[in-house]
């Protein structure tokens, strides 16, 4: 399997909701298309949260991890 080069590395380790769906959403409009945004979080809503907003903008879920409490999902930007 072949590893996931992201284009841009947005931290929202620390922050709570609404904060990590603002900020991906901010960060986001700012790439081009076909871009990827690693989004790190360490809010356990994300889970929900970041697939649920995916599918509500248009925009493709390629990975979600966890590490050590660390969540880890990368956004590829198609709209």
């Amino acid at each position: 399997m072949r590893a996931i080069t992201a284009t841009s590395i947005l931290d929202t380790s620390g922050k709570c909701c609404p904060m990590p769906i603002v900020e991906t959403n901010k960060a986001m409009k700012a790439m081009g298309l076909g871009d990827i945004l690693e989004i790190i979080a360490t809010d356990t809503g994300t889970q929900k949260d970041i697939p649920s907003w995916c599918e509500r903008t248009g925009q493709t879920l390629l990975s979600m991890a966890e590490e050590n409490g660390v969540l880890h999902y990368h956004v590829r930007k198609d709209r």
